[in-house]
């Protein structure tokens, strides 16, 4: 017998419903006894380099000039250093921090919280179970909504998010009343930036700019300790936000009235265009607002409920967790970028490299599309290791693919 695959329905609020359903029962359950074993992890810094008379890398000037319009240069904050470690799970990662902020011990503790958490989700069993049993509509509404579609992998990307949203704006610490990071930790959740981030910001806002360093937001101090984003700060994400939406909006009208194109056709061919979780915007109703599938709220059993305050309130204290218990040392960056050599060979470790940046399946997706225009043939990407295999012809054609990956802000070696 042949079973049918389910049919892809767009509806976000169906969507937030499904994983609001699935978290409901409590999601983390592994993660309640936290461990408290000293961890050690070795940095490299190197200062970033800005264009001159700026404050803005090229790459970050690019970005503002291409994907953040109306946001001027004087309404961005950035990172004054860059940051590569291994995490404690074995895999390269990138940060960035401000001299005078918090240090690198924040993207680097907000990792190994990260860690925690997505290793709680892969052992919940309970949570497994309740996956394996939803309906073929359900299953629908996420394949035709979400990029990730799998639900485990939905979840870590909103952890994952969630991460990012405290480390991108640690580079405006030194702006609020929170003087250690575990007080800015504690700060952000009361404040409510973790939910302004989920409701005001479009994805691929943050993170781009969480991988360059780079932050749209400033922020003021209330009577009552807490911080928010000023007027102009929120006025201008809804300015990017509508600029996004109207722009995925004009290439599918065009894709699907001009070319004749399906739906899916249409996001196939212009993903790359979009530059954005296509579903998202491309598929929104005209004249409709964007809502975040976390901060949606439902009534369940009698309660309203929605995921991202259960999110925050762990993430937080397995932040606070990792700060406790981690020691960090700066080491030498002696890194060579000697000159290649074109007559060189190509071996099996030369064809294996790691994307530190590498964060999504809409990662993923760019990184082989880079690759394939340069006519280099991708065997695998493993996004939980950020592990690229590739087939390069030469070390020229290497080192030109990873020149292109870094005008991407995708690579850094």
């Amino acid at each position: 017998m042949t079973v049918s695959p389910p049919q892809a329905r767009y509806d976000r609020r169906a969507a937030s419903r499904v994983l609001a359903e699935l978290a409901r029962p409590g999601l983390f359950g592994a993660a309640r006894m936290r461990s408290t074993t000293p961890v050690a992890l070795e940095y490299t810094c190197a200062a970033l380099r800005t264009e001159p008379n700026s404050h803005l890398t090229l790459s970050q000037r690019l970005y503002l000039e291409r994907f953040m319009r109306p946001c001027r240069p004087d309404q961005v904050s950035t990172a004054t250093h860059r940051i590569a470690w291994t995490d404690s799970d074995g895999i390269p990662n990138t940060g960035h921090y401000h001299a005078r902020g918090l240090g690198p011990i924040v993207p680097i503790a907000m990792r190994e919280a990260v860690l925690v958490l997505w290793h709680a989700i892969d052992a919940d069993t309970a949570l497994s179970d309740r996956i394996s049993v939803i309906s073929d509509r359900d299953r629908g509404v996420l394949d035709g909504t979400t990029t990730d579609h799998d639900p485990i992998d939905i979840f870590r990307v909103g952890v994952e998010a969630t991460g990012r949203a405290l480390a991108q704006h640690a580079l405006l610490a030194r702006f609020t009343p929170y003087r250690s990071p575990d007080e800015f930790a504690s700060g952000m959740r009361e404040s409510g930036i973790f939910a302004a981030v989920a409701t005001r910001w479009f994805w691929e806002l943050q993170a781009s700019t969480y991988r360059r360093g780079m932050i749209p937001a400033t922020v003021v101090t209330q009577r009552d300790g807490t911080i928010r984003y000023t007027a102009e700060t929120v006025a201008t994400l809804r300015a990017m936000k509508d600029a996004t939406i109207s722009e995925a909006h004009a290439v599918m009208r065009r894709a699907t009235t001009l070319e004749g194109l399906s739906v899916a056709a249409a996001i196939e061919k212009y993903h790359d265009e979009l530059d954005i979780i296509s579903r998202q915007y491309a598929l929104l109703p005209p004249s409709t607002r964007p809502a975040c599938l976390a901060a949606m709220p439902h009534q369940l059993d009698g309660e309203h409920y929605s995921i991202l305050p259960e999110v925050v309130d762990r993430f937080v204290e397995e932040f606070k967790a990792a700060l406790a218990r981690l020691t960090i040392t700066e080491i030498p960056n002696d890194i060579d970028s000697g000159a290649i050599d074109p007559d060189g060979t190509i071996d099996a470790e030369d064809r294996q490299f790691y994307v530190p940046d590498m964060s999504c399946k809409h990662c993923v997706r760019t990184i082989t599309g880079v690759l394939e225009s340069m006519r280099i043939h991708v065997q695998d990407i493993d996004l939980p290791t950020k592990r690229v295999v590739a087939d390069f012809r030469s070390p020229r054609n290497r080192h030109r693919a990873f020149e292109a990956l870094r005008d991407l802000s995708l690579i850094h070696l």
